[in-house]
């Protein structure tokens, strides 16, 4: 079982680490708006808190009915009122600065939650706890450089709230002893966005 985890997490872990390499915007450069100059990486970070919520409440849901442990459906419920919340907040932002924003997940997350819906028991448990925690980590890394260096105020609000959701997202999927820190994708040294250097998480293991 646990192998057949491990085979899991690791191609779809990976692919989460690409994420500064699959840019969702058009590379339309630095506009006006009412609330300050919009550039490609505003745009870009509305888009992807957008598509955040679109996949990881329906795997919060998964986590409510699958997860065998009282901590992973803590966690599954954390995920599922946390993007609720940050979802509104993304569309509003996506309508105050006339931007599009992703109707459906992408085929990538789509691909990760059938993952989630095929696996069961312990073996769905290690599967959302890694796979949650490495998505997690990677936008952290860019919503620090979003909320550094964003001159929009209507980006740095949403910034704001979604830095407050992904640390206590962080913190729940860590309280479920089920992630395996020495396998999360890390950033290169002197980066301030993910890498996909190397493969996350087989799961099973903790530390």
């Amino acid at each position: 079982m646990l192998l057949t985890a491990a085979a899991l997490v690791y191609p779809v872990a990976k692919s989460v680490g690409s994420y500064r390499s699959a840019p969702v915007s058009d590379d339309l450069g630095v506009t006006q708006t009412p609330t300050g100059p919009l550039t490609n990486l505003d745009r870009d970070f509305v888009k992807r808190v957008r598509l955040a919520g679109l996949w990881e409440i329906p795997a919060g849901r998964m986590a409510l009915t699958k997860g065998t442990t009282p901590e992973v459906k803590t966690a599954g419920q954390h995920l599922v009122q946390g993007h609720t919340d940050l979802d509104k907040a993304a569309l509003s932002t996506a309508r105050i600065l006339d931007l599009d924003v992703p109707s459906e997940p992408s085929a990538q997350q789509q691909g990760w939650l059938r993952q989630l819906e095929a696996a069961q028991g312990p073996e769905f448990d290690q599967l959302f706890a890694n796979l949650l925690r490495s998505a997690h980590g990677q936008v952290f890394a860019v919503l620090a450089q979003v909320r550094a260096g964003t001159q929009n105020s209507t980006v740095r609000d949403l910034a704001n709230t979604a830095n407050g959701t992904v640390l206590d997202h962080m913190n729940v999927l860590e309280d479920t002893r089920l992630v395996d820190f020495d396998k999360l994708t890390p950033l290169p040294s002197g980066s301030a966005a993910p890498s996909a250097s190397r493969p996350p998480a087989p799961a099973g293991s903790t530390r």
